[in-house]
């Protein structure tokens, strides 16, 4: 049997194959609101049979977003467009996902062909906030504010507020960010993280932001929908997050209630040395799986549907998640399906589609 397109329930959602849309950030929202842009980009995947469509990195503030073109739900009037394109991808069979984020001292920034640097106020940027007042470094320079204890909790009610809107707007499964050298990342690694107080120093107070947001999340969001989280697991910097640090904090939101998690890695500082290569996660994420006995899936360089296919098979992962490849090709589900004599892979492509190609 292929393990690709084996149906996976978590919880009360059961996913059609075992292929995932990761979050890609468009920068092709004005004040937060998805539109049609996001309602073709994000469909054409679910047409073209991925199980899990999740949206792009969306800010639980406004001054959470990583650019001013970016995805948020901080308003209730988000609800709705966001809810089009939920409905839309349920339609067609897929489970539509939303990542809740917020981008701490990465956010004010250009779009990525615009420069990718930190936007002045005089230009439509803001002000930063961050555990500690350390800029990130290079091209996004600009000094972040020091968050005090009422900065951190009126972030943790965003994070809740979004959940809220999340559901209202009919998505069927939560990701929380706390990857990529955003906010949550910020407080978990020794690197950006210099506070003295109970959210700084130790393991256990470095991590409490993120185990304090993760409760409040998991309190409003229901139990029967799956809840999962996109991690960083490795700094690939001497000093930075470990891989050891971080299966002890897996086992910690796993206790906590997640139910998956997605294991990614890095860039919290710009002078990293990321050992690329293709599929360079799945072994990693396969010893997530394995010493924290959660489910797991991961991105980076997975390309080919054999290379999917024999990570699944190993019990590396649970689901594959994939990101450039789905933009190179929509219809890789189908490819894929293809290419692996996947039996199971029936009416993978919507009838108007299927009724031509086959």
């Amino acid at each position: 049997m292929t393990k690709l397109f084996e149906p996976l329930t978590i919880k009360d959602i059961t996913f059609r194959n075992r292929i995932a849309v990761s979050p890609m950030c468009q920068y092709s929202s004005v004040d937060g609101f998805p539109n049609d842009w996001h309602l073709v980009h994000l469909s054409s995947r679910a047409v073209g049979g991925a199980g899990l469509v999740v949206m792009e990195a969306t800010a639980v503030s406004s001054d959470g977003r990583i650019s001013p073109a970016d995805s948020g739900i901080y308003y209730d009037d988000h609800i709705e467009p966001f809810a089009k394109i939920a409905r839309f991808i349920k339609k067609h069979s897929s489970v539509a996902g939303l990542q809740i984020a917020h981008a701490g001292r990465k956010a004010s920034v250009n779009k990525p062909w615009e420069g990718d640097n930190h936007i002045d106020q005089d230009q439509g940027g803001w002000d930063t906030i961050a555990p500690s007042a350390i800029a990130f470094g290079g091209r996004l320079d600009k000094v972040p504010k020091e968050m005090t204890l009422d900065d951190i909790a009126r972030v943790q009610v965003d994070f809740v507020s979004a959940a809220k809107r999340a559901l209202a707007a009919e998505f069927e499964c939560l990701e929380i960010h706390f990857a990529h050298g955003y906010l949550a990342h910020e407080f978990y690694s020794p690197l950006s993280n210099k506070r003295t107080d109970r959210y700084g120093g130790s393991f256990d107070n470095r991590v409490r932001f993120m185990l304090e947001t993760f409760a409040a999340v998991r309190e409003v969001w229901p139990e029967r929908l799956p809840l999962t989280a996109r991690l960083s697991v490795n700094d690939w910097v001497e000093g930075g997050v470990t891989v050891e640090e971080s299966i002890e904090l897996i086992r910690l939101l796993k206790t906590a209630g997640l139910d998956l998690v997605d294991v990614s890695h890095g860039f919290v500082v710009p002078d990293e040395k990321i050992p690329w290569a293709p599929g360079m996660m799945i072994a990693t994420t396969g010893r997530i799986r394995r010493e924290v006995d959660i489910l797991t899936t991961t991105s980076w360089m997975i390309t080919k549907p054999k290379q999917a296919e024999d990570a699944l098979q190993a019990g590396h992962l649970d689901m594959v998640s994939l990101a450039r490849e789905l933009l190179r090709d929509p219809y890789w589900p189908y490819h894929a399906a293809k290419e692996l004599g996947a039996t199971e892979a029936t009416n993978i492509l919507p009838v108007q589609y299927a009724r031509a190609v086959e």
